[in-house]
């Protein structure tokens, strides 16, 4: 009988420790934060073998309990580092975006210095136009023989009637010079048509009376025959000088005339040169000269500019 009474007793303890044990792990669950408070020995009899077992399995309880614990603790210390880092970055994010407005500020700011700039630049160079206009203008009263190229010179050649002429024949006479060949395909005579018809052109606007003069820069084979036949089909006051190859090249010198035969083989070659018309005074010096961009309109127009500015010049002197 004692055995059956201390077996029912033993039962009924299993089954009051199962619901105990069952509701205190779904306590833990919830209430993770907070430790498991001790089972209540009132509950428990106090058997003499029996009493010991609660006591072991709580105490194994407590000690499964505390990693639970531990890991929520540390998820919670990981949120919140996270959140920390979060707060961290928008901080950074924060900084960053005022870092970028303080620079937009200062570069606003340094706006004034490049419009600064920009009017010193601007005053820069209207004090260099007005310096170039006012040297121009000195340059003008004080006459044209003031920085004037060293072109031109002394000659001796033979026209295009076989007569000896020198630059002194042409002293009191305003002259327009073009160096060029008679064998020339095009543009020796585009250049001198275009000279013929600005000399007529002049006579016509200003009544200047202009004497135009071709010097040929292949003597070889442009002889006195040969140069008054090809000056012929341009103008009537056109005058064609040659000469040996000596003076041909010392006159090309003294004007600044580049020349050069293309081939030295074949007898019908080509000459290479500087393509310039120019517009020299009564004395033989230059007054100014004009390239291969001007047509008959323009160069016209140039001349009689040139030669008012002239004879206002000396008029006033």
């Amino acid at each position: 009988m004692a055995t059956t009474a201390l077996s029912r007793k033993a039962n009924h303890l299993r089954h009051t420790y199962r619901c105990l044990t069952s509701r205190y792990l779904s306590h833990c669950t919830t209430t993770s934060s907070n430790p498991p408070s001790p089972l209540p020995r009132s509950v428990l009899p106090l058997g003499g073998g029996i009493q010991s077992l609660p006591q072991i399995t709580q105490r194994f309880l407590f000690s499964t309990s505390i990693p639970t614990t531990t890991t929520v603790v540390d998820s919670e210390t990981s949120k919140n580092t996270e959140e920390a880092k979060s707060d961290g970055s928008e901080k950074s994010g924060d900084s960053n975006h005022q870092d970028d407005k303080n620079n937009a500020r200062r570069t606003v700011r340094r706006g004034p210095i490049s419009w600064l700039s920009f009017l010193f630049l601007a005053a820069t160079g209207a004090g260099l136009i007005w310096y170039y206009d006012r040297m121009k203008k000195q340059r003008i009263e004080v006459g044209p023989s003031v920085g004037k190229p060293e072109i031109g010179g002394p000659f001796n050649l033979i026209d295009h009637d076989g007569k000896p002429v020198s630059e002194k024949d042409f002293m009191g006479k305003w002259t327009m010079i073009y160096f060029g060949f008679t064998h020339c395909p095009d543009i020796c005579p585009d250049e001198l048509q275009k000279l013929a018809a600005a000399i007529d052109k002049i006579k016509e606007k200003a009544g200047f009376d202009i004497v135009p003069v071709f010097i040929t820069v292949d003597p070889e084979r442009d002889n006195v025959e040969q140069v008054r036949e090809y000056v012929k089909e341009f103008h009537p006051k056109l005058i064609g000088l040659t000469g040996s190859l000596e003076e041909i090249k010392k006159t090309a010198r003294a004007y600044r005339i580049y020349y050069m035969k293309t081939s030295e083989e074949d007898s019908d070659y080509l000459v290479d040169h500087s393509i310039i018309t120019y517009l020299m005074d009564p004395n033989m010096e230059l007054v100014k000269f004009f390239g291969k961009n001007n047509d008959a309109d323009a160069l016209a127009d140039g001349v009689i500019k040139e030669m008012k500015q002239y004879k206002s010049i000396k008029a006033k002197a």
